[in-house]
Order: structure tokens, then C-alpha cells, then sequence
């Protein structure tokens, strides 16, 4: 083993090449923290995250003043010791997005700094369960995109490979969403999925509207329906609608996760490794995912 010797952390501001738009937000530019670490053998192991264009100065703050210190003279290859540590040592800050996403650039450049020595990839070290993955396509079903452009996106995507798409729901009215997805469903046929995202924009009484609604067009998941710490509100829905009921993106802890399985207030968990602080976390939530037998589709960055 080798000890660490150095860390460094810079942003990043990544601007938006197109527009994107969802029922709560227009995105403007993904903010990227990365951090550098570098072992008294010479290794670099090197990390990042993201936010949606606010908070990235704050992360880089905690990470250069208070995260990055507390590395110096630690063995690299105890990460999941060193993730409980930095974890504990701002527990007075948790659970949030800012910690989160400072402890994923520290994980995940840990990880990275293992895959080198060991001259393999990540989802060989971190148990190498699949070779391949089917993919859907998250990029063309903006709230924004009219039908037509939606099938022309959908049509593209299928005959890249993928699997599925997914479209933004959250339309002022019910019937818009509603036009939208059945102009996808009667272009690509019954053998492509379609997931919907409504980024946590209702209340439960409208998600069970919407979600009733959306039940004949064979829907993959609805995803991000109502708030994240509305667990009552996500226990309900799933009761009311036959649906599947995503979250995880905007879950920043694994406790809340296991709650949330516990409860069975979702019937898929998109864990993101930016949110929930890093490799090692998101691959507790898995675990725990696995042993309840709910599957895991991963959101964004993993």
C-alpha cells in the first residue's frame, strides 16, 4: 500500500450546448469539482462530481479547507475507512447535496487511484456482477420538445442501440403530458420503453392523477414524482397506481434509502454516485437493493 501525499481541487463550469428544461428548472450549466489525489508512489487517482450550476463554489470550499487536509499521510487503499471518516467528520452538515457531492470527487479519485494500481476497471474491482448493461436515452424528451421532435429523437435513439427514452413530464395540464407520450408510443410500437420524469414537481394527489393516466401507455417508471422527503406522499402513490415509482436522484444518504425500500415507497432505486458521496455509498444502497429485490437503474453519473 502506498500512502497519500497530495490533493488538489479545481471547478470546472461546464456551459449548456442546448437547451434543457424540466417541470421545475432550466438548466444553464453543470458545475464540475474535481480533485486529484496523488500516492508516495507517484500513482494519481483522479475525481469528480457535479451540480446543476449552483453550490460549486461551496463544495470546492469544504473540500480544500476542511475534506483534502484530512488525506495527507493516509493509505490510499483504505477507502471505505477514509469514507466514513471525512463522513463523520462533518456530520454536523449531513445529509446534503453539498457534502455528498465533495465526498464523491474524494471517493471516486480513491477509486480511480485503485483501478490504476490494479490495472482494472471499476466494475471489475467493485465486484464484476455484468459484463454489459441495456441503455435508454435520457437526452431528447426535454419538457420543452414538442411530439414530433420527440418521435425524431426516439427513432434516432432506437436505431443506435438503445433500448428506450424518456420523457419529461409535467406539462401545465394532464392532457399535454399525455399527447406527448402517446405520440412516442404509436411511432416506436409496444417493444420500446418510455420512462417518464416529473423531477419532483407534484403533489400526490396530481402524481396519482398523472400516473392513472399514463397506466395504458405501458410507461417504464415514474420517476422523481413528488418531493424526495415526501415518503408518506411516495407510499401512497404506490399504492394507488400500478406504475413503477422511481427515485433516488435527489437522495443524498443511505439511510433514507434503506428507509425508503424498507417502506416500500419505490419500486426502483436510481442511486447517483454524485449524490449519495461517492462509489462506496452508491454500492451500499445497491447491495441493500438487491437483498429486497428492487432494482437498480443508476442515475446519471455511476
Amino acid at each position: 500500500m502506498a500512502k497519500l501525499v497530495r490533493g488538489e481541487v479545481w471547478l470546472v463550469d461546464l456551459e449548456a450546448k442546448v437547451k434543457r428544461t424540466d417541470a421545475i428548472q432550466t438548466f444553464t450549466s453543470q458545475e464540475t469539482p474535481f480533485v486529484r489525489l496523488t500516492d508516495a508512489d507517484g500513482v494519481e487517482g483522479v475525481g469528480y462530481s457535479y451540480t446543476i450550476g449552483q453550490g460549486g463554489s461551496s463544495v470546492v470550499a469544504l473540500l480544500a479547507d476542511h475534506l483534502l487536509p484530512r488525506l495527507i499521510g493516509r493509505e490510499a487503499e483504505e477507502i471505505e475507512r477514509i469514507w466514513r471518516d471525512l463522513r463523520f467528520s462533518v456530520h454536523a452538515l449531513q445529509p446534503g447535496a453539498v457534502v455528498a457531492i465533495a465526498l464523491c470527487a474524494i471517493d471516486t479519485a480513491l477509486w480511480d487511484l485503485r483501478c490504476k494500481r490494479a490495472g482494472l476497471p471499476l466494475h471489475v474491482l467493485a465486484g464484476g456482477a455484468r459484463a454489459s448493461i441495456p441503455l435508454y436515452s435520457t437526452e431528447g424528451g426535454w419538457l420543452h420538445v414538442e411530439p414530433e421532435a420527440l418521435v425524431e429523437d426516439a427513432l434516432a435513439v432506437r436505431e443506435r442501440g438503445f433500448r428506450g427514452c424518456k420523457v419529461k413530464v409535467g406539462r401545465p395540464h394532464v392532457s399535454e403530458d399525455i399527447a406527448r407520450l402517446e405520440a412516442v408510443r404509436d411511432a416506436m410500437g409496444p417493444g420500446f420503453e418510455i420512462f417518464t420524469d416529473a423531477n419532483q414537481a407534484f403533489t400526490p394527489d396530481e402524481a396519482i392523477r398523472r400516473a392513472r393516466a399514463m397506466e395504458p401507455l405501458d410507461v417504464g417508471w415514474f420517476e422523481e414524482p413528488l418531493p424526495s422527503d415526501d415518503m408518506i406522499g411516495h407510499i401512497r402513490l404506490c399504492q394507488s397506481t400500478s406504475l413503477p415509482i422511481a427515485v433516488g436522484e435527489s437522495i443524498y444518504s443511505v439511510r433514507h434509502f434503506g428507509q425508503y425500500m424498507a417502506e416500500r415507497a419505490c419500486s426502483i432505486v436510481q442511486v447517483d454516485v454524485g449524490r449519495i458521496g461517492g462509489v462506496t455509498p452508491w454500492l451500499k444502497v445497491a447491495h441493500t437493493a438487491e437483498a429486497l429485490n428492487i432494482p437498480v437503474c443508476p442515475h446519471f453519473l455511476m
